[in-house]
């Protein structure tokens, strides 16, 4: 559901509830316009839909029926925004567990190198990559740079670059890493110059 259809949806239950709550109170539209300032017609439009509310009359209805506006609007509770983690194995013995619930835009993934006596194999493909080693050490063949890296660093680059990188002797290594297919960009920054990490 797109936001402008769940916005819809939203406003199409405001009318009926309006006309539940009065109903509750066995007040007639009569009396709600005396004690809101909001004209019977304009209630009356209100609770069968054929009028939008304004934050104005919102406030004012919300005041006199004592219940929270979020109530009143019927807005929904967002969903439960944790990401339940189920890793699983890739090629080359890899586990991994995704950290973000959408298929769109940046992925975020930790992923756990296991040591490898294989000879490095070197990927093309489009996207921008950038992790940071979490544990163990981690080498990273990216073009004709061969680097190993520590707990704490961290590295961007162009996926178009051939790389490869896996755990660095005999201990697995374990990263954060976030791919974007499309080019999105983690740059790092120096907090010193007053600068944050941006997408």
């Amino acid at each position: 559901m797109s936001q402008n259809e769940s916005h819809e949806h939203i406003l199409r239950d405001v009318g009926p509830r309006l006309r539940s709550l009065r109903m509750e109170r066995n007040l007639t539209l009569g009396e709600l316009a005396e004690q809101t300032g909001i004209s019977v017609s304009t209630l009356s439009r209100l609770e069968s839909g054929q009028r939008r509310p304004t934050l104005e009359m919102m406030l004012s209805l919300s005041q006199r029926y004592q219940v929270p506006l979020d109530d009143l609007v019927g807005i929904p509770e967002p969903a439960d925004p944790r990401v339940r983690l189920q890793p699983r194995q890739i090629s080359g013995g890899r586990t991994v567990w995704p950290l973000t619930n959408n298929s769109e835009g940046v992925q975020a993934w930790k992923i756990e190198l296991p040591p490898s006596t294989r000879p490095p194999h070197m990927h093309i493909h489009e996207g921008y990559e950038w992790f940071y080693v979490l544990r163990g050490r981690v080498r990273l063949i990216l073009g004709e740079q061969d680097m190993e890296l520590e707990p704490g660093e961290a590295v961007e680059f162009d996926t178009c670059i051939p790389h490869w990188f896996g755990a660095a002797g005999t201990e697995p290594a374990q990263i954060l890493s976030l791919f974007g297919r499309h080019g999105e960009r983690v740059h790092l920054r120096d907090e010193l110059d007053g600068d944050h990490p941006e997408d």
